[in-house]
């Protein structure tokens, strides 16, 4: 389902990550182990973007979506739910209102299956 959102001419690949960093979902276009780095990395991204919400005057405001941009393109995440966020890579001429837009709309699409739940102490035994 993740495939859609490269349905944007530019867009590169897309992830789907639980807030501590696990891949959840990926498009077939990026193998695992750099899904995994990737997924890793936006955890990171998403953790230091929402703790800047007090830059804004209002350090209670939630956090929505983070651009990256670098020479050769554009990282774009944004929530996903609560605990999952979506991060779509693009190239640099890619509609950005585009790619956003059909980020949202696939979000909205999955509604409760991309929320993640807090992972609980699994490994605990009696």
């Amino acid at each position: 389902m993740l495939d859609s959102a490269l349905e944007i001419p530019g867009a590169l690949h897309a992830v789907l990550i639980s807030a501590d960093g696990l891949l959840m979902a990926r498009t077939r276009d990026i193998d695992k182990d750099n899904a995994d780095r990737v997924a890793a990395a936006m955890s990171g991204v998403q953790s230091l973007s929402r703790s800047l919400g007090f830059f804004c005057d209002n350090p209670t405001q939630r956090w929505q979506q983070t651009l990256v941009e670098f020479d050769g393109g554009w990282v774009f995440l944004i929530s996903a739910g609560d605990g999952a966020y979506l991060g779509v890579s693009a190239l640099p001429d890619v509609d950005m209102q585009d790619i956003t837009f059909r980020m949202q709309q696939l979000v909205g699409q999955l509604g409760k299956f991309l929320a993640a739940p807090p992972r609980e102490d699994l490994g605990a035994r009696r």
